[in-house]
């Protein structure tokens, strides 16, 4: 369905938004109910059919209105400092890219780039400032051009990554569970470069984020918050608001793993996930979505299927290209595609994709998901290693749940006049969470089963409501000449009359 209506989506197994030209897509963004490749491919290509009709409506509209397009004057490197950097230093530039660890390749590249605009500085001679400084400036731009080239050439005609890995091959991978004590849910998972801590708290249901906005969505049960700290790339700065990429990448990681995640009839949890990026050299959101699946699962969620993530990439040079599995960061600079997949054994649950070139073919496109399914599988057998089912009750520190249903008409009985006999319940059971809905369900939180307990019956007792028919042990309160009044249960009194009595 084409630009579907709010029902629609209801029921929808997909979400897929679909951007190009006349000619290819060059953007993806979309969340799925477990797709296979095929159909995600053939949902994508089916978008794109339909680009192309507004593609030809917008080149009539253009040729319609008959502006002649402006000519521009493309920025070009003086060719003088192109020959200086070519002739000095770019042999040590590309040598240097092929070094295996991220920070000293970065710090040689940096080092001979200083040096080649120290050296050009001191041999030549300004009439300006301004000339100076952009004649040193292009000096920088130079360098990174050879580098950049290096790196294209290395993965498409050599098919040799900066890393020394296969096209096809994933970075070294580790994956652990419980590595902080204290909260509900954690898991550190690692690749190569790139590793990410992963925090589950679990909450009661009035924990929910409320949405405030223009949408029907009121409230929102599951949150995944991302952070990307300064330290993570070897830098230092002050963290403030989350930016673009805490706000993008967490949405992208919420997306995946919210397929998976059970009702709230299953589970009456609000649930919230933190992912830490530790370090990282590529592919940290998806290496987000890895570790909070295994956080999830450590803190007793029952997923219905574990989520993997992997990022894809595509080189070209020429007539040459590669698809790269696992991109690291410089793959991704240097590179002309980003291609994030997440999903589980069956399926894509989440799928991002941008480029930088004019658009994608669905050759291409095909062999990026098929290469993308080898690599999630292949994280999937490592986190396994870890933890490969959710585990069948929530976690010590985490609060335990009792839920039951009373008449709605109850309600305010158990509730009292300004909240006075719910409030003494929760004071009498050491300050139990006790949510109600209007529906009549009652949920009772605590760290510990006994104070739930106690909650619990000290609310039925109060809804009870005495049977005809039924018998009761009860306590005798009162004697009178006609009879004796019984307590039955707390709150209700029945009178056993002077002839029933033995």
């Amino acid at each position: 369905v084409i630009n579907p209506t709010q029902e629609q989506m209801a029921k929808s197994d997909l979400d897929l938004i679909v951007a190009g030209t006349k000619d290819a897509i060059n953007m993806v963004e979309a969340g799925a109910n477990e797709a296979t490749e095929e159909e995600m491919l053939e949902a994508m290509l089916f978008g794109h059919r339909y680009i192309q009709e507004l593609c030809e409506f917008q080149l009539e509209i253009a040729q319609a209105v008959g502006k002649e397009k402006m000519t521009i004057v493309l920025y070009e490197i003086e060719p003088e400092i192109k020959q200086f950097v070519q002739e000095q230093y770019e042999s040590a530039l590309r040598q240097a890219v092929s070094i295996v660890g991220k920070l000293e390749r970065y710090h040689k590249i940096d080092e001979i780039t200083d040096l080649a605009v120290s050296t050009y500085e001191q041999t030549h001679q300004f009439d300006s400032e301004t000339i100076k400084n952009k004649a040193l400036k292009q000096v920088k731009q130079q360098c990174d051009e050879v580098v950049s080239d290096e790196v294209r050439r290395l993965i498409s005609i050599d098919k040799v990554r900066p890393d020394g890995r296969s096209l096809d091959e994933l970075r070294a991978l580790n994956s652990q569970i419980d590595i902080l004590p204290r909260v509900h849910g954690s898991a550190l998972f690692t690749r190569g470069e790139t590793q990410v801590l992963s925090v589950t708290t679990l909450g009661a249901s009035k924990d929910n984020q409320i949405i405030d906005d223009l949408t029907e969505i009121e409230e929102k049960r599951f949150m995944h918050h991302y952070n990307f700290p300064p330290y993570s790339v070897g830098e230092t700065g002050r963290m403030g608001a989350p930016g673009r990429r805490e706000i993008g990448h967490g949405a992208l990681g919420e997306r995946a793993l919210s397929y998976v995640l059970p009702n709230f009839e299953e589970f009456p949890y609000t649930i919230r996930t933190v992912a830490e990026v530790l370090e990282s050299n590529g592919s940290s959101s998806m290496a987000s979505v890895c570790a909070g699946t295994m956080s999830l699962m450590a803190a007793g969620v029952p997923i219905s299927g574990m989520v993997s993530g992997i990022a894809m990439g595509l080189v070209t040079y020429g007539d040459s290209y590669a698809i790269l599995t696992d991109i690291q960061g410089m793959e991704d600079h240097f590179g002309d595609m980003d291609f994030k997949v997440a999903g589980t054994e069956k399926g894509i649950n989440a799928l991002q994709m941008d480029i930088k070139i004019d658009g994608l073919n669905e050759d291409i496109l095909r062999q990026a998901l098929e290469q993308a399914k080898v690599g999630r599988h292949a994280l999937l057998e490592n986190m396994k290693t870890a933890i490969d089912q959710p585990r069948e009750e929530v976690g010590k520190y985490a609060p335990k749940v009792h839920r039951f249903y009373i008449e709605p008409e109850k309600i305010r009985e158990v509730i009292g006049s300004g909240g006075k006999v719910i409030n003494a319940i929760i004071e009498e059971c050491d300050d139990v969470k006790i949510d109600i809905e209007d529906s009549g369900l009652v949920i009772v939180y605590h760290m510990d089963y006994e104070p739930i307990r106690k909650a619990v019956a000290m609310i039925e007792n109060i809804v009870r409501t005495a049977e005809v028919g039924e018998i009761y042990d009860g306590k005798v309160v009162r004697l009178e000449n006609f009879g004796a009044f019984i307590e039955l249960f707390p709150g209700t009194d029945g009178l056993l009359h002077v002839s029933k009595i033995a």
